[in-house]
């Protein structure tokens, strides 16, 4: 049984602070007690996400988000039990409570079978020429550039091994003999890593027509020039949980517009709103696909956001996964310069 004392939160905490709980939890839940330590309900990475989608902020309070009739056990059930409830209401974790209404702690389903990594492939494409870093990226390929000290590719495929994830497959077409030089076989990260290797550049789905062996679980898709905190675990639970054949990461991204805008009725103004805020989600680069959407890729050059318009036209299922975790695609040189700024505090 899990201690839950780093994972307590209050029903009036904001969607911030229970994201951090969840993080540094790593059991992808919140519980939610009152200031005598009573179990109000729970709250999980998804119930998040779709609080996010529904227009809720990161200073939102989580009040509005918690779920109140979790399934949960006394404390005298045994792991056969224990094991057989989980599988049977499909769920991940099973908080333990008291004759009072206090809760004791938590069982994790990946602790009840002994899980330790996952099956699951991780794409990453590095084939970019990375011209709008010029002239960082002239003799090096921009996944290479150092952050932190290290290569942004090597802490992306930390990150992801961090979450269980061991099985990677690299694909590459400029510069490629640097990134396959610095990594081999991923046996000195504790990873294996396979390449695809582009003869010439095929986009950011183009180069999954060419698998040797087609993965025969969702497998994730990720660009090899962002940093993220996400834990992608976390990520895959969504997708699985929603019955999705293609889930796109995306993120919140506000535009202040220098100007005061005019709403008009005809030649009449309505009204008059100054230095108005716009908000929209971006696509963040991170992807799971089902194996059947790889019947979908042309074998020439793709980019992943025509696969999804392709996808969403055979009327499959597809979702979007908002993050609240640091995120930050390095384009640009100001990105790779903020990227430096900021490593040591996020990673």
């Amino acid at each position: 049984m899990r201690d839950i004392s780093k994972l307590k939160i209050f029903k009036e905490s904001s969607i911030k602070q229970a994201l951090k709980v969840i993080s540094d939890g790593a059991i992808h839940i919140a519980v939610v007690v009152n200031s005598k330590d009573k179990f109000l309900g729970t709250l999980s990475d998804g119930d998040i996400r779709r609080g996010l989608l529904k227009g809720l902020n990161l200073d939102s309070p989580i009040k509005s988000l918690i779920s109140k009739k979790p399934i949960f056990v006394k404390n005298n059930k045994n792991k056969d039990e224990l094991l057989k409830l989980a599988l049977d209401k499909k769920i991940y974790q099973i908080p333990v409570i008291d004759d009072k209404g206090k809760i004791l702690g938590i069982h994790v389903l990946d602790e009840l079978i002994n899980l330790k990594n996952n099956s699951n492939k991780v794409v990453i494409m590095a084939g970019g020429k990375g011209l709008r870093l010029r002239p960082l990226t002239k003799y090096i390929p921009k996944p290479m550039l150092k952050v932190g000290g290290k290569p942004i590719l090597e802490t992306l495929i930390k990150k992801i091994k961090e979450s269980g994830y061991l099985d990677f497959i690299i694909c590459v077409n400029y510069k490629s003999k640097i990134i396959e030089d610095y990594f081999g076989n991923g046996k000195k990260f504790g990873v294996n890593i396979e390449y695809i290797r582009e003869k010439k550049p095929m986009g950011t789905a183009g180069a999954l027509s060419l698998f040797k062996n087609k993965p025969i679980e969702p497998f994730f898709v990720i660009n090899g020039d962002l940093l993220t905190n996400l834990d992608f675990k976390r990520m895959l639970d969504f997708h699985c949980a929603n019955n999705s054949k293609a889930t796109m990461c995306i993120r919140e991204y506000n535009f202040e517009s220098p100007y005061g805008e005019v709403r008009l009725d005809n030649e009449n103004i309505k009204s008059i709103e100054e230095k108005p805020i716009h908000k929209y989600y971006v696509n963040a680069g991170v992807y799971i696909l089902d194996p059947s959407c790889l019947g979908l890729i042309p074998n020439n050059f793709f980019d992943m956001p025509s696969l999804f318009k392709k996808i969403i036209n055979k009327n499959f299922k597809t979702v979007s996964f908002p993050l609240g975790e640091y995120w930050l695609d390095i384009g640009r040189l100001n990105d790779y310069k903020k990227a430096n700024l900021e490593f040591d505090f996020f990673f």
